[in-house]
């Protein structure tokens, strides 16, 4: 009998090793994931902060360039679909367009140097460049979260806890293509 109790008490004690060892997994991919998804949040905080802008630096430009309206479109497209996006890669896509669109806006202000002196121009201009600032801040700070996170998951024994419990590897952002090449600055 003593034989009978010595092995249930060491199945029982291996079930609690492994019970305890997957709770623990569990409860730290989950503070990872948490973590990637707060990132994320932050780095949609500041998108919109940089969207919200845009219309009050359209509208100061318009009172300027009134025959730019494919500019102010092609801004307005972009904001939508940036406002639209719902993961790191629509942010990506989206984000280009937009970069796109108001480095369009930034060649309208160039040809208007009474517009690069206006107040309003100049405050609003400062607060854009402050939120792409953060906003670059808080990719990187994604980055880094996802990168520990989707390390975690790979790693043994979570890589067989994180496939049986459904946690998948979160998306990077990354530059576009558009950013690898060096602008060219002329001025002529």
């Amino acid at each position: 009998m003593k034989k009978g109790l010595v092995v249930v008490i060491a199945i029982v004690a291996v079930i609690a090793i492994i019970g305890g060892s997957l709770v623990s997994t569990y409860n730290g991919l989950v503070d990872k994931q948490a973590n990637v998804e707060n990132k994320e949040a932050q780095i949609q905080v500041y998108l919109q902060r940089r969207a919200d802008l845009i219309p009050n630096l359209v509208n100061t430009v318009k009172a300027y360039a009134e025959h730019e309206e494919g500019v102010y479109t092609a801004l307005a497209e972009a904001r939508a679909k940036l406002n639209s996006a719902s993961n790191p890669e629509e942010y990506n896509e989206a984000n280009e367009s937009f970069e796109s669109a108001l480095s369009r806006l930034l060649v309208v202000v160039e040809n208007y140097p009474e517009l690069k002196a206006d107040k309003n121009f100049i405050a609003l201009q400062d607060q854009l460049e402050g939120t792409e600032n953060r906003l670059s801040t808080a990719r990187k700070d994604y980055n880094d979260a996802a990168t520990d996170y989707n390390a975690s998951i790979k790693k043994f024994p979570n890589v067989i806890f994180a496939g049986i419990l459904g946690f998948e590897k979160a998306d990077l952002f990354e530059a576009s293509n558009e950013s690898q090449t060096v602008p060219t600055v002329n001025f002529d």
